[in-house]
């Protein structure tokens, strides 16, 4: 089996929730929970992280993770395009090492309720062949066509897509909540396109209760309990 790299993008400049990505979070840095789940995946054989914090470049490295860039500040802003850090890691190690990591995997360290067993999920659906990126989602809590609705001109509401003729939820379309769980697809797909869906995208269904992503004291309020609920801290 090819040993596959792994990274995690952090920059340090979240404005939300400072210092998320080295904030303890049951006991260990929010980072160091995704690193472990990480190297956990035993076709991973190692774990780059591209950030702009030395800080947590340090927190990183201790637990095992490379850094062996620091992301330019002008891709770790606050509308810096996560897409550019990804071609950015890309093209360093294309020049380092003469060659793309196949296929690119990214492992947010926003989503520490993950398994390993789900980006292990993500890379055999890839590996399946017929997507150029694959997702992790989850079932949604809401659908358009059945119970979201958008608010006219006038103040009254209606189904988001409404006309489309469905009354009953069982009729309604499937659809899911994208989550930042991990992403995987082909390294040449990020560096030639501009975005996520632009080309074929499939999708790893994960379980809810693993799908948190960390933007907000709430969201880490939640899933510190749910972690130490895990680990039979509570």
């Amino acid at each position: 089996m090819t040993t596959t790299t792994a990274f995690i993008f952090a920059r340090g400049g979240s404005k939300g929730l400072p210092n998320k990505n080295i904030k303890p979070l049951a006991g260990k840095p929010l980072i160091g929970w995704a690193i472990e789940q990480a190297l956990a995946v035993p076709r991973i054989g190692r774990v780059i992280v591209s950030t702009d914090d030395r800080a947590i470049a340090d927190v990183a490295r201790s637990f095992g993770a490379q850094v062996p860039f620091m992301r330019p500040d002008s891709l770790a802003g606050d509308t810096s395009s996560e897409w550019d850090a990804w071609r950015h890691a890309l093209n360093f190690l294309q020049s380092q090492e003469g060659e793309l990591p196949d296929p690119f995997v990214s492992v947010p360290a926003t989503s520490p309720l993950r398994l390993p067993e789900d980006i292990e999920s993500c890379l055999g659906l890839y590996a399946e062949g017929g997507s150029d990126m694959v997702i992790a989602v989850t079932e949604a809590h809401r659908n358009p066509w059945f119970n979201m609705v958008r608010t006219r001109e006038d103040g009254t509401v209606v189904p988001v897509n409404a006309g489309e003729g469905v009354i009953r939820r069982q009729d309604a379309p499937q659809v899911h909540d994208v989550t930042t769980l991990a992403y995987v697809g082909n390294p040449h797909y990020v560096l030639e396109q501009r975005g996520l869906f632009t080309g074929r995208v499939r999708a790893a269904v994960v379980p809810v209760e693993r799908s948190i992503d960390i933007d907000t004291q709430y969201d880490f309020d939640i899933a510190n309990y749910l972690m130490e609920k895990r680990l039979g801290a509570t």
